[in-house]
């Protein structure tokens, strides 16, 4: 089973700019409510799409630079990445038919 990785502003560059494949980043706080409803659905979709799109997340607290870059104002904040581009962006919990939707047209892509 996959979950959505972490990713820190270290190896930002290689596990989502650089990334073949099309990327889901979560920007999360672990204080979040929200945040924490969201988890799940990233790594159910994390494990469907295993090799298709890439989950990961980041946390905004312990990497606020990534947050600033990516206008983070509020968390739970989906930002969808896909060739280094920034192709689409959510606030707030989706539903994993939601994110599946979501997920689906990445492949798509």
């Amino acid at each position: 089973m996959s979950t959505a990785k972490t990713v820190t502003g270290f190896n930002f560059q290689d596990e989502v700019v650089a990334s073949a494949t099309p990327v889901i980043v979560d920007f999360y706080a672990d204080w979040c409510a929200p945040c924490r409803m969201l988890g799940p659905v990233l790594d159910k979709v994390a494990t469907a799409f295993e090799g298709k799109v890439k989950v990961v997340k980041i946390n905004v607290d312990q990497d606020p630079e990534l947050a600033m870059r990516y206008r983070v104002s509020s968390i739970p904040k989906l930002v969808f990445i896909h060739q280094g581009h920034v192709v689409g962006q959510t606030e707030g919990v989706l539903t994993e038919r939601q994110l599946t939707g979501v997920a689906d047209q990445m492949v798509a892509l």
